[in-house]
C-alpha cells in the first residue's frame, strides 16, 4: 500500500483524478486501526482494481477535516476523482465489513 506521502502533491483531486482508490485513514495510537491493519494486504489483494493509499490522520489533519473523517479507521473511495462511497466511523471495522463495502461500490 502507498502512504500519501510518496505523491508529488496530497491534492485528491489531482492524485485520484484517474482509476480507481481507496483511502485508509488510520494513526499509529488507534488500536481498532491495529486491529483491521493485518487484513490490509488481504484486501488489497481481493479488490485489485483499487490502488489502496495509506493516510496517517495525525500527519494530514487538515485533509481529515476537511473530508469530514472524524472517527479512524475510516475508508474512503474514488473513481476518476469522484468520490464514491465512504465507510467512515469510529467503530472497529472487520475484513468483512470492508470487503462489504468495496463490493457496494460496483
Amino acid at each position: 500500500m502507498k502512504q500519501l506521502t510518496e505523491f508529488p502533491t496530497t491534492d485528491l483531486a489531482q492524485i485520484t483524478q484517474k482509476g480507481q482508490y481507496v483511502l485508509f485513514f488510520h494513526a499509529d495510537w488507534c488500536p481498532d486501526c491495529k486491529f483491521i491493519e493485518p487484513e490490509m494486504p488481504s484486501i488489497e489483494e481481493d479488490f485489485p482494481e483499487y490502488q489502496f493509499i495509506s493516510v496517517d490522520r495525525d500527519q494530514f489533519l487538515d485533509l481529515a477535516k476537511k473530508l469530514n473523517i472524524m472517527g479512524i479507521p475510516s475508508f474512503v473511495a474514488y473513481a476518476d476523482g469522484q468520490e464514491i462511497g465512504r465507510l467512515v466511523n469510529k467503530n472497529r471495522k472487520t475484513k468483512a465489513e470492508v470487503e462489504d463495502f468495496l463490493k457496494s461500490l460496483a
